[in-house]
């Protein structure tokens, strides 16, 4: 769990540095280069596969460790936990929930149109590639969708600041030495990735 979480986080870096693309001043040519190279590299084909595998066997993971905490307890004490669990400890199976909706909407925009699996109005490039820069744009020129975008970012920033902390605890990685190192990092990962996302919508409110 904590090895998969910290792949998914190493994603996170690479997927938003590609959307920042999405800021340059240049019609969408950067990010659009960069949707061609992603879907035509084989190298990056195979590591979808790995990606997928990846968020499946994390998400069935979470669930598991979820329903085996339940069970552990199924009569819940009548006063209130008052132990040192971290208060977002407790419901990361909920916020990693509403981040799975997320990715769902998120593929349904994206990756399925791409295989064809869903129908979609945007504008097709002239390789027969989709357009996924005005998808993009068509997306987030919505206050809807924007703002619904905006507060998942920081559902997962949620999810992401005690997962960094955890996923090291897990590895028996943390100690006094590197502690609060692994701590501070977590922090401003946890936010500066969310708020990276957060800016793209924004900016097509604000310009487009």
């Amino acid at each position: 769990m904590a090895l998969l979480g910290l792949f998914l986080m190493v994603f996170l870096v690479v997927h938003l540095g590609i959307n920042l693309c999405l800021l340059r001043s240049d019609g969408g040519q950067w990010f659009r280069e960069a949707a061609h190279f992603m879907g035509a590299n084989y190298i990056v084909k195979v590591f979808e596969v790995i990606l997928f595998a990846g968020f499946i066997f994390h998400i069935i993971l979470g669930g598991i460790l979820q329903v085996k905490n339940w069970m552990s307890r199924p009569v819940q004490y009548k006063v209130s936990n008052r132990s040192a669990t971290p208060f977002l400890s407790k419901y990361m199976i909920y916020t990693g929930g509403i981040v799975l909706i997320f990715l769902i909407i998120h593929m349904m925009n994206f990756y399925f149109i791409k295989l064809g699996w869903v129908q979609s109005q945007i504008p097709f490039l002239a390789n027969g590639e989709p357009d996924f820069y005005e998808t993009v744009r068509w997306l987030f020129i919505q206050p809807f969708y924007s703002i619904l975008y905006i507060i998942l970012m920081v559902v997962l920033a949620f999810h992401l600041n005690h997962a960094f902390d955890a996923a090291f605890q897990s590895l028996g990685l943390e100690n006094k030495t590197y502690t609060p190192f692994i701590k501070r990092f977590g922090t401003i990962y946890s936010i500066v990735i969310p708020l990276g996302f957060i800016i793209i919508p924004l900016y097509f409110l604000i310009f487009s």
